[in-house]
């Protein structure tokens, strides 16, 4: 075969645009004529990188150009890609890939088999992960040629137990797999690809291909295309084009990158992987020649020494100190801090906004945080600029895949409030004109079930709605009808006895259809997901076993976090967000590099739960940090942009941040980078008001006449305590909402307990021997989740025994229950006072007993004496004035019952009233007097008063803040001195 001289391997230094400079290489190389260029092969590392390069050519041409073949080595169809090479009829035959869908679903029955062959079962969700995981550990055999029965003589005999346990497992998967593969005639998709690599080498070196060949851009590889570029590198027309190799960095680093016997390398530093590249390729860094002609002008060359310098390996930084301030400068490259995430997206938007002022000037936001790209993405739509992610994003959290999931979780839990709603108000469901009809109904629905959760399944949902009382009644009444219309349609989706992964996924099918129709399945993200399901389905008989209803909703996204749906071409001309893969090759005039933390850019390892790391040294495979290593090498290329802009967060959503360890060595190289304070300073400027004019506390004055005539007992303290809250209440008549699917709360245990003691009253008559049976047999009907029921239960029931000795007591005594929840009113004061007494006893001298059940710690007497908690005074005024039908006296006994602790004993009962040795406190027979004439006061004041409906007036006994928002009261409360009393 006709080869070079010497191998032809080029580098292009990380400040040239790798792909204009490629391109323009290429046409001055082979442009002069017409087919020179059409007749040509470009090997390119991905199919992001073919898009990238082809628009350099377009970029380059200036008009008309006929293009050379770009193939990406890491397309699933390389023999296609690569055409004439394999054309040849007496080819070997290379059997085809499988499914990398019914690959997992396989491995993942595999994995379930052999684990509960091992003791340790799995579930159906679990099995997927784990399948994803191993496919990616075979794939990493496959890639490095290492056959997977080396496994069995690189285990070293100190491993770990669980590592032991793993690699049984592994090993009999393994086993097992090659069986599985050549049933169905299929091989692995990585094996294929290496085969097609193998057998294209091979081909080129017995007949060369016409034209040239050209391997651009490939960093790190296996042996097989380490073959060939080797092959390439040497063919009479064959090129190997590197990105960013570093030919000034000095023989001693460059040897200790590499390392040496017994040493490992420096897997973290961004020249590693082109390191082992020139290893596989046979040819030493010397040999390694500048691409000329440049092509597009990028940063000066300057900038690569100076990014050479800043990625150092640990062991050499000291020559930092002696550099020459041209060796460490890095112009136009700056940095900003902002607060958090959502300051870092303002930042990063303005930056790029500003870049498109100036005409022809493109910019882009390089980051491997997809969280942060959504928010640019969406602060650049406030000037009316889409800029596509073309990273794109997993499908689980595209909105196909979300109603998936959303279904399948509903389905799950059959129908409970939370995964049912999110259902119900998925953004595809109803699209279009029905939408806004089914929102009414699904709003009704969500304030009906607005609480603790109600029975399971659809008629649990119907027995509800068909219950309650007061405001309850009136939600649950109004969400009837749109139940029975929303319920016709989920009601063929219920879960199946006896499910099946297929049948599961069938339903989760219909379903998305029966609530989307085709929106479900429409633009990319449905595409995908139809492409998704369909293949799920195909391989379903094939999948995990043990299905149940439970874990199918992991198992769907395992598969669907598995697909990453990237958004087709369309966005903003010059402005573009990129991942660390699509920017390596690519250039912008501004490349902000954002969501530079630890453990971001670089990310965190990902943990192989398979194969140990000292399992991992043994077998050759690349260790767990060698992706740190690539993260670094894309980093250093995305600095060689003409302008950079550095971004972080001092803190993310949990905790403070720490800066990357790019971001310090930058810092400590060039003695701190220039900061673009300006950057920061109109992120905040952007959203902030001119006049900033915080609330006053609040102090509405409604007319007289429009005052509440009618007060409760026990809204007498909020209307003095905080007569704002008392005013929302009584007369905006707003209501506080439970979230749905709420743990029982304070009140609604009180609630539980009022019922069962009235129960009790009405049904038993007070029955001590019965008040345990009764309460048992009414939890068991209560509508709480079972985890709390079974916590709290054995407490009250304690309590409960407490409360029927207790009364067995009184009785023996000559006291008796003679009323329960027993509602009274009268006239009082120009209003009506009207209040229920949850019990009320008679004893033996005739004075009446007023009850009130406390399930948490009764009010004090100190409350009591400053005028507050005068609910029993109140009571007992109403009892005075015969306002309980029935009963009549006196009351002479004022009492709390409580089903709290009191020294390590639950169940205590305590008085507001009495006087202590010192005569302080108030005495029984002047309690409804006192309370009179505290309500009388309040009453005079707020009712038939004018005085304003201060927010908080006494905050420390207004503990609730059910309206604090309302009331705004954290832009005034503490800034201006609060209003006293009227």
């Amino acid at each position: 075969m006709p080869v070079a001289d010497h191998p032809q391997i080029y580098t292009i230094p990380p400040h040239r645009a790798f792909a204009d400079a490629l391109a323009a290489g290429l046409i001055a190389r082979f442009g002069g004529e017409p087919l020179g260029l059409a007749r040509g092969i470009v090997l390119l590392p991905n199919n992001r990188a073919r898009r990238a390069i082809r628009d350099a050519f377009v970029r380059a041409s200036g008009g008309a150009l006929l293009l050379p073949r770009l193939v990406s080595i890491g397309d699933p169809a390389l023999d296609e890609a690569i055409g004439a090479a394999l054309d040849p009829v007496d080819a070997p035959v290379i059997p085809p890939a499988i499914d990398p869908v019914a690959r997992q679903l396989i491995l993942a029955r595999l994995i379930e088999r052999a684990r509960e062959g091992s003791g340790a079962g799995v579930d159906a969700g679990e099995a997927m992960r784990l399948a994803a995981d191993l496919g990616r550990t075979l794939d990493q055999l496959i890639v490095e040629g290492v056959p997977p029965e080396n496994l069995r003589d690189a285990v070293p005999e100190e491993l770990a137990e669980h590592w032991q346990a793993s690699l049984a497992v592994l090993a009999v998967v393994l086993d097992q797999w090659p069986v599985e593969l050549a049933r169905r005639g299929r091989i692995d998709l990585a094996d294929r690809r290496n085969r097609l690599i193998v057998a294209t080498a091979a081909r080129w070196r017995s007949e060369p291909p016409g034209g040239f060949v050209v391997a651009a851009g490939i960093s790190a590889a296996g042996p097989a295309v380490g073959e060939l570029l080797r092959t390439v590198s040497r063919l009479e027309r064959g090129m190997v084009v590197l990105a960013g190799l570093d030919r000034a960095m000095p023989e001693e680093e460059w040897e200790a990158l590499r390392g040496a016997e017994g040493i490992d390398g420096i897997e973290t530093h961004p020249q590693f992987g082109l390191s082992r590249l020139l290893e596989r390729i046979g040819v030493a860094r010397g040999e390694v020649r500048l691409w000329r002609p440049a092509g597009a002008e990028g940063a000066r060359s300057a900038r690569s020494v100076a990014i050479g310098n800043a990625m150092t390996p640990a062991g050499f930084t000291d020559k930092w100190q002696v550099l020459k301030p041209h060796q460490r400068r890095l112009s136009h490259v700056r940095a900003v801090e902002l607060a958090n995430p959502a300051a870092e997206a303002q930042a990063i938007a303005l930056a790029l906004r500003e870049a498109l002022e100036v005409p022809g000037r493109t910019a882009a936001l390089v980051t491997p945080d997809r969280a942060l790209a959504l928010r640019v993405a969406q602060h650049l739509k406030r000037w009316g600029i889409d800029a596509d992610d073309s990273a794109g994003r997993p499908l689980a959290l595209m909105p196909s895949g979300t109603l998936l999931l959303a279904l399948a979780e509903a389905i799950a839990a059959d129908f409970a409030p939370v995964p049912l709603l999110a259902l119900l108000k998925h953004p595809l469901v109803r699209s279009g004109e029905a939408r806004t009809a089914w929102l009414e109904d699904v709003r009704r629905l969500d304030r009906a079930l607005r609480g603790p959760r109600p029975g399971p399944g659809l008629d649990g949902i119907a027995r509800f709605l068909a219950e309650g009382d007061g405001w309850s009644a009136r939600d649950r009444e109004a969400a009837r009808a749109p139940w029975l219309r929303i319920s016709e349609v989920l009601t063929p989706f219920l879960a199946p006895v006896k499910p099946t992964l297929g049948g599961l996924l069938a339903l989760v099918r219909e379903g998305a259809s029966a609530l989307a129709g085709d929106a479900a399945w429409s633009r990319p993200a449905g595409r995908a997901a139809a492409d998704i399901v369909a293949a799920l389905e195909e391989g379903a008989p094939d999948g995990p076993v043990r299905i149940d209803v439970a874990t199918f909703p992991a198992l769907l996204r395992a598969a669907l976090e598995q697909v990453a749906v990237r958004p087709p071409q369309g966005g903003h001309p010059r402005l573009f967000i990129w991942g660390l893969i699509d920017a390596r090759l690519q250039r912008a005039d501004l490349m902000v590099l954002g969501g530079l933390n630890e453990g971001v850019w670089p990310a965190l390892p990902a943990p192989d739960p398979w194969l140990a790391p000292a399992i991992r040294r043994a077998l050759g495979l690349p260790g767990l940090e060698r992706r740190i290593g690539a993260e670094a090498e894309e980093f250093a290329a995305a600095l060689g942009a003409p302008q950079v802009l550095l971004t972080r967060s001092r803190r993310d959503a949990r905790a403070p941040a720490i800066a990357s360890r790019f971001w310090l060595r930058l810092d400590a190289m060039t003695g701190r980078l220039p900061r673009a304070h300006q950057m920061a300073r109109w992120a905040d400027a952007l959203d902030r008001p001119e006049i900033f004019a915080p609330a006053d506390q609040p102090a509405p004055v409604p007319p007289v006449a429009d005052r509440p005539r009618r007060i409760a007992v026990t809204k007498l303290d909020r209307l003095k305590a905080d007569p704002f809250a008392f005013y929302a209440d009584a007369m905006l008549r707003l209501r506080t909402m439970d979230a749905v699917d709420a743990d029982p709360s304070p009140a609604w245990r009180g609630s539980a307990v009022h019922a069962i003691l009235d129960a009790w009253f009405k049904q038993d008559q007070c029955d001590p021997a019965r008040l345990r049976a009764r309460a048992e047999a009414l939890l068991g009907e209560a509508a709480a989740h079972p985890v709390l029921r079974a916590l709290w239960s054995p407490r009250l029931l304690e309590a409960i025994d407490w409360i029927a000795a207790t009364v067995a007591e009184d009785e023996a005594a000559g006291r008796r229950p003679i009323a329960a929840e027993i509602k009274g009113r009268i006239a009082l004061h120009g209003i009506e006072l009207e209040g229920t007494a949850d019990r009320i006893d008679r004893d033996a001298a005739g004075k009446l007993g007023i009850v009130d059940y406390k399930t948490g710690k009764p009010p004090s007497k100190r409350a009591v004496a400053e005028g507050y908690s005068m609910q029993l005074g109140l009571l007992g005024l109403i009892a005075e004035q015969n306002g309980f039908q029935d009963v009549t006296g006196l009351p002479g006994t004022f009492e709390y019952w409580s089903l709290a602790a009191k020294k390590s004993e639950l169940g205590y009962r305590d008085s507001p009233v009495g006087l202590n040795k010192k005569g302080e406190g108030i005495a029984p027979e002047d309690f409804t007097t006192r309370a009179a004439g505290v309500l009388g006061e309040a009453v005079r004041t707020w009712l038939t008063g004018d005085a304003p409906f201060v927010a908080k007036l006494h905050p420390e006994y207004a503990s609730y803040g059910d309206y604090d928002q309302l009331m705004r009261l954290d832009e005034w409360y503490g800034r201006v001195a609060r209003r006293t009393e009227p």
